[in-house]
Parts: structure tokens; sequence; C-alpha cells
């Protein structure tokens, strides 16, 4: 009866005892989260059960929308050579996380926390031109608001491909894109749109290092969706960085040498064709062009897709050899009379004079020692006619002997100035010609200079207002 009893009294105060039991025990954790630290609370109340592998939706068919931005910050290197370029830029991601939710009332007014950037889901966003890894510092970090935005700022070394024109060297302008897609996900899982407006954007140089050889014209922004299949749609920004070189260096060590070089060249043309003075003067010059161009060899940006166009102006030497043929009939046609006609030269035909062979064809005879001519081309047969009695004797054997080699040696004197003048003939005429050619390269050559000259002022004006 008394162990009835017992057992009675222990199942009435069991479920007093345990429901006072509990109440203690939650009053000691209430007790014991309020002292804890209240972003302690929040990471863990935030991290406990989360899922980074998982997009954070709760509605798989609502897309994660990402806004990003770019704030260039310098231009490192223009690699023209390899076609890279390299910039450092401040970027920015933004996009909403419904898994990072809470009540800033339940954790002492917190609306902005930093947790771990590796512990959170992560949008592959990518830029589609990186050719190498930049010296980036890591940024372990974001911020995380209470409605679930999500802040990852970051700054970014960025090494892209970007095809450079350096045609207008040192007046030359490059506009390089960076686009930023995902790589994975398609435009239904992640789309991308813009930070800022784009006006701010473009005109935002408000961290920009000014003081280097590059200046920044502004950052253009494009949104393009593409597809590689013919179910899959991507969403992708572009970035259009836009920079100007600066010329006052390449303007001062290269165009002001290369203009005076010009300008004495001209001068060269003045100069009489058939001096030696020329010659030498071109000579000292092209050695002038060698020298000027070893120098700026390392200087001048070297691509295998095209040169500069102060690259392009050739330089022509004039040399001179003695000729011993005579001007074709072609030659002197085209040059004497055509191109003369086309300078406005006038008749520049030179008169030759007839061959003297066909003159001296008798003297040619009378000097040959198998001759039957005398001195005075009297046939040696009348020495032999009957002299009258008043006839004074022949003259001795060796007089005769001696006045045909006389006569020999005048006739070889005779037959090497006609050589010469013949000769001088033929120099004259190819003179002629060299002066007339030597008209229409030098007029060539100024409109060359003239044009290049134009072009360069004409990129200089572009290169002002751009």
């Amino acid at each position: 009866m008394l162990l009835w009893v017992l057992q009675a009294l222990l199942a009435l105060l069991l479920p007093t005892l345990l429901v006072e039991g509990e109440a203690r025990h939650w009053r000691h954790l209430q007790a014991q989260n309020t002292s804890r630290p209240a972003l302690l609370r929040l990471s863990n109340y935030l991290l406990a059960n989360y899922q980074k592998g998982v997009r954070p939706v709760r509605d798989w068919r609502k897309p994660t929308m990402v806004s990003i931005d770019v704030i260039v910050y310098a231009i490192l290197s223009v690699d023209e050579k390899n076609q890279v370029l390299t910039t450092y830029i401040w970027y920015r991601q933004y996009w909403t996380d419904e898994f990072l939710q809470w009540n800033p009332e339940d954790f002492d007014n917190i609306t902005k926390l930093s947790i771990p950037t590796e512990s959170i889901w992560v949008p592959d966003i990518l830029i589609n031109e990186f050719v190498d890894v930049g010296k980036s510092p890591s940024i372990p970090y974001v911020y995380v608001g209470h409605h679930g935005e999500v802040q990852n700022y970051k700054p970014l070394q960025v090494v892209t491909a970007c095809s450079l024109d350096i045609y207008n060297f040192p007046f030359d302008v490059q506009n390089c894109s960076l686009t930023f897609t995902s790589w994975l996900h398609t435009i239904q899982d992640i789309n991308i749109s813009l930070l800022r407006l784009p006006e701010k954007v473009k005109l935002d140089k408000t961290i920009f290092m000014n003081q280097g050889e590059w200046e920044l014209l502004g950052v253009l922004t494009q949104f393009r969706e593409f597809s590689m299949e013919s179910n899959s749609c991507y969403a992708e920004m572009k970035f259009y960085v836009v920079i100007r070189r600066r010329p006052l260096f390449y303007t001062v060590s290269l165009l002001l040498p290369s203009i005076f070089l010009m300008l004495m060249d001209i001068v060269g043309f003045y100069l009489p064709p058939d001096s030696g003075e020329r010659v030498s003067f071109k000579i000292t010059l092209l050695l002038g062009y060698s020298v000027f161009l070893i120098i700026v060899s390392d200087t001048l940006p070297a691509t295998a897709i095209g040169t500069p166009l102060i690259d392009h102006l050739h330089r022509a030497a004039c040399t001179q050899a003695r000729l011993a043929a005579a001007v074709p009939a072609w030659l002197r046609h085209l040059v004497l009379e055509r191109v003369a006609l086309l300078l406005c030269l006038g008749e520049q035909s030179a008169s030759r004079r007839p061959p003297a062979t066909s003159q001296t064809t008798k003297a040619d005879d009378c000097s040959d020692m198998g001759n039957h001519c005398n001195h005075l081309g009297v046939p040696r047969d009348l020495e032999k006619t009957p002299r009258g009695r008043g006839s004074p004797p022949p003259p001795p054997r060796e007089s005769s002997l001696a006045v045909r080699g006389l006569l020999k040696e005048l006739s070889s004197i005779r037959h090497f100035l006609e050589k010469r003048d013949e000769s001088r003939e033929v120099a004259r005429e190819w003179l002629h010609v060299g002066s007339v050619l030597d008209r229409l390269l030098f007029r060539i050559y100024l409109v060359a200079v003239l044009a290049y000259s134009i072009t360069l002022i004409t990129l200089w004006s572009i290169w002002q207002y751009s």
C-alpha cells in the first residue's frame, strides 16, 4: 500500500520536475546566447546550414542578376609585338543571395556583415580576353546586407589580348575590350547588368593615374546576348577601354630628326647630278639614316601585322656610273620625249653627231702601209714617172718611211680624238637622260614628302580632337 502511494506521488511530481528543468535549461541557453557577440551569433546563424555549391535562389526558375562595374586605375603596359594590354582595375560585383537574410532586430540591429568569400556561393564570371594571371591582391571577404545583397569588391591586374593598330604611331588611339561573362551558366541562371549608368562609367577618371605614356579617353559599355549552341544563350557585358598615346616624346626623338633628314635629302637634289659632291653627300645622308634607324629601333613598336606610317617613307640613293654604250632608242624616246613633255621640260633630245668613220675612210686608207697613196693623196705610181731634166732628185727611201710613220701616228691621234668626241656625245646624252630622271624622282619625292606631312598633320588633328 505504501509502495503504491509513493509511485503515485512520483508520477504526479515527475512532469513538474521535467518542465521546470527544461525551463531552467532554456533560460541558461538564452542567457548564454545573450552574452555572445552579435556578429558571431549572426555568422553562425547564416552559415550553419548554408550550401555554397547551390545557386542561392528559392525558385530555381528565377535567374540570379549580377551587376558589375569597372573603374580603370592605371595602364601598366601596352605590348604591340605580342598584342597584349596590361591594366589595373577596380572590379565590383553585386548580387542577391536569398539564403543570407536576417532580421536586424534579432542581432543587435546589424544590417551588414563581412563573411569569407570561400564560404558562400560566388558567380563564375570571368574575362574572355584573359591571357595571363596578373599579380592581383587576394581579398578574402565580401559584404552581405540583411536583405541578402552581396558586395564583392576587389582590385585586379588584368592581362588581356587586344588588337593593337600602330599604323598611326605615335598618334595612335587604341580600343581594347574587357568582356565579362559567365563561363558555364546560361542567361536562364545568371544574367549580367551594369551597376552604374553608362554615362558615369564612361567619364569616370577619378582614380586613374594620368601621368604615364597613355591617356584614358573613356570606358564604353555594351550588353550583348550570344549563343554558342542552338538552345544555350549567354549574357555578356563589354567594357571598351579607349586610350590615347601621348606623342611628345616621340615627336622630339623621332619626328624632328626625320623631318631634318628629309629636308637635307631634298636639298641634295639641287646639287649637279654629274658632280662627285652629290654622290658623297647622298652617301653621307644614307649613313645618317642608318645610324638614326639603329638608335630608334628600340623605340618603334614592332608587330607582325603592320608597321607604323613613320616607317613607310622610303629613301632613294643616287648613283653615278660611267657609261660606254649609247642610249637605246626606246629609252631616248621614253625619257627625253615623253617624260620630258610630261614634266614640261621642253625638247630634251640630244642631236648625235654622225659617225666619223664614213668621213675618214679616205684618210684611213692613206694611213695603211699597203696603200698606194702618199700623204697628199697622189698615187705612188706617179713617183715612177720619168722626170724632166730640171726635176730635183727623189728623196731618199728612208725619208719616205719616216713620213709614212708620221702619217700613221697622226691618223691614230685623229681616231682617238674622234672616239673621245663620240664618247662625250654619248655621255652628254646619258647626262640628259639622268637629268630628266633626276627631276622626275625629285618631284615624286616632293609629292611623297608632302603627302607624308599632310598625313601627320591630319593624324595630329584627329589625335587632339579624339
